[in-house]
């Protein structure tokens, strides 16, 4: 039993790590950025040696490489501006029986923001319905978590477009959005269960489905890219590939399949997975990416020469401080 655990560990680690960050020149053109005539949008926290984030800098701290060539930064936001941010709640059947732990947790969330932070509630299930526009009211805020409800599937990546649609809305403000789910998408759970009929193994599965050439999931990456999103999913255990009371290779797939397209939505937004291991730490977590938000400057740069179609442009932050790291998105796909 101890070996299959261990099995299936390493096999899930190994699956991640081939494909966090994929970098496919075979996307399709509308699941990339157009960069002609807009600016890429970088939201950037930096740390010291410590781990300890450093929220002092100003623009002339900053330096931008795009394929290693400096960039002109043509635009700086400190990290105590404002963001427009959506708030996501995952309704669907598997969070039936911890609703009111997830409520109290979100609510803790509005808590740990900025007073000017412009926050927007959105659930889905089946359905994908805004709970309250954009506000700094947090009373009002607060009433949308409360109000929340339903069951049944989990439309997730339309939920995502959805959200981003919203965000274009509020222009040229610092954007998030933080979600809470198991990231089961059920159009991709179908889908990924087609593919893996014939799986014999675990290993089998996890080598059949690859994730990153959900369309899906390049059209959200596309969106957030374009407008300089930054997205932190919050991982329910219920999603957890290692915690499956029931492990066939169909299953080990699925699973692994969804969290790895999770994992991509934070990596290549700059963003972070938050593993939730115990449901009693849920609020802890929120406050967690509250906190991180208020640490992120943003820099804007307007990209020069060519833009080849489907080329995948590097992207790399340093600080004039060498004791400093600085951490955002690794680059973007061209179009």
């Amino acid at each position: 039993m101890l070996y299959r655990k261990l099995f299936y560990k390493v096999l899930f680690v190994a699956f991640l790590s081939s494909f966090a960050v994929v970098r496919t020149h075979a996307q399709e053109v509308d699941d990339v950025i157009r960069t002609e005539s807009s600016l890429v949008q970088l939201n950037i926290g930096v740390v010291d040696k410590q781990g300890r984030p450093i929220t002092s800098l100003t623009q002339k701290d900053f330096v931008v490489y795009e394929d290693g060539v400096k960039q002109a930064i043509q635009h700086f936001e400190p990290v105590d501006a404002p963001f427009s941010l959506v708030l996501m709640l995952d309704m669907s059947g598997s969070t039936i029986n911890f609703r009111q732990q997830l409520k109290l947790a979100s609510q803790r969330f509005l808590d740990a923001l900025a007073p000017e932070d412009r926050v927007s509630v959105v659930q889905f299930n089946k359905e994908v319905k805004s709970l309250t526009s954009f506000t700094i009211d947090r009373m009002k805020t607060a009433y949308a978590i409360e109000i929340a409800s339903g069951a049944g599937e989990t439309h997730f990546y339309e939920a995502l477009k959805y959200a981003l649609k919203e965000l274009e809305k509020e222009g040229k403000r610092r954007k998030a959005i933080v979600v809470l789910t198991d990231g089961l998408d059920t159009h991709h759970r179908n889908s990924d269960r087609a593919t893996l009929s014939k799986a014999q193994t675990d290993a089998e599965a996890l080598a059949t489905i690859n994730p990153q050439s959900s369309k899906d999931l390049n059209s959200v990456l596309a969106s957030a890219d374009r407008q300089g999103v930054t997205i932190y999913p919050l991982a329910l255990p219920s999603g957890d590939p290692k915690r499956l009371p029931i492990q066939t290779p169909n299953i080990v797939g699925i699973y692994a399949a969804a969290r790895a397209r999770m994992q991509s939505l934070a990596d290549r937004t700059g963003g972070g997975l938050i593993e939730i291991n115990k449901l009693q730490y849920m609020a802890q977590l929120y406050r967690e990416v509250a906190a991180n938000l208020r640490t992120l400057y943003t820099v804007a740069y307007q990209p020069q020469g060519d833009r080849p179609r489907g080329k995948w442009h590097e992207i790399k932050v340093e600080v004039t401080y060498s004791d400093l790291t600085a951490r955002t998105k690794p680059g973007y796909f061209a179009r």
